[in-house]
């Protein structure tokens, strides 16, 4: 061994300034982590206290798809931090996400974790509250619109129906690493049953396999939204047996949706992309 120290390892994580980098640290007050859902993508579905709270952010941590007319919502000068995560591309891992935020709330600040969606809709916000929690930082919640009720809403078509859809799920179609997620197949196969997959694009075909091999009718109504909420929502009506093609339409950002109560969207939406493929 020459006794020379090994070079530190470089992270990602954000050096706080004040005692990390020379003199002692002054003990501050700690300060506070909101876990603030954005909603879908439109501004204007952003909860009244998500507003307030952003407007008063020292710094905001924030997912890639987020748009910049709700950032733009933060103080000029507060710091954003983007957390973004594509599949197979996370510029943070998650236990790094979770020691920025304790970390920054430490120094005393207001910390804002801008989730898209709703923070406990498969955001992650469970896992980032508990770190808080550990830490002993104080940290709220404050709840947003989640995806699948903007896709249902801008589509008329109803998550659920007296008639047609007496219950609704939300399931992700992607599991911890690369597996495929541990689903109860044949309670989502049940008929007069909103299923609703997040994440679940690139897995489509997989996802309609199994609901039609569990029971479910190859013809069930579906509809595939993508960027819900947003101006260039586009909005595909098909059928289970027609899943996966729809879904690989696009590109952007996805949710599924499998349900007799569908067929409203079916309905409401013929005429418009009828009109489309005209111009096209």
């Amino acid at each position: 061994m020459s006794g020379r120290k090994a070079a530190p390892r470089r992270s990602n994580l954000v050096v706080m300034e004040g005692g990390a980098l020379g003199g002692p640290r002054q003990p501050v007050a700690p300060g506070k982590v909101w876990l603030t859902g954005a909603g879908p993508g439109d501004p204007d579905l952003m909860t009244i206290r998500a507003v307030r709270v952003l407007g008063e952010a020292d710094v905001v941590i924030h997912d890639g798809l987020v748009p910049a007319a709700i950032l733009d919502l933060a103080p000029a000068a507060a710091r954003r931090i983007s957390v973004a995560k594509r599949k197979s591309r996370h510029t943070y891992a998650q236990d790094e996400i979770n020691r920025l935020l304790v970390g920054l709330a430490s120094e005393g600040l207001n910390v804002v974790r801008l989730k898209g969606g709703d923070p406990f809709i498969f955001g992650r916000g469970g896992e980032e509250l508990e770190a808080c929690r550990a830490a002993g930082i104080d940290c709220e919640v404050v709840p947003g619109v989640t995806a699948a009720l903007a896709a249902s809403a801008s589509a008329g078509a109803p998550l659920t129906h007296r008639r047609s859809a007496q219950a609704v799920t939300f399931v992700t179609g992607h599991a911890a690493g690369e597996g495929e997620p541990d689903l109860d197949w044949p309670a989502l196969a049940r008929a007069n049953h909103t299923v609703v997959i997040y994440m679940g694009a690139s897995t489509a075909g997989r996802i309609a396999a199994r609901l039609i091999a569990a029971g479910r009718a190859p013809s069930t109504p579906a509809l595939v939204v993508f960027r819900a909420s947003r101006p260039d929502e586009r909005r595909i009506p098909t059928r289970l047996d027609g899943l996966a093609e729809a879904a690989a339409s696009d590109s952007g950002p996805a949710l599924l949706v499998v349900g007799e109560a569908m067929s409203s969207a079916l309905a409401s939406l013929a005429p418009d992309c009828e009109r489309r493929e005209e111009r096209a």
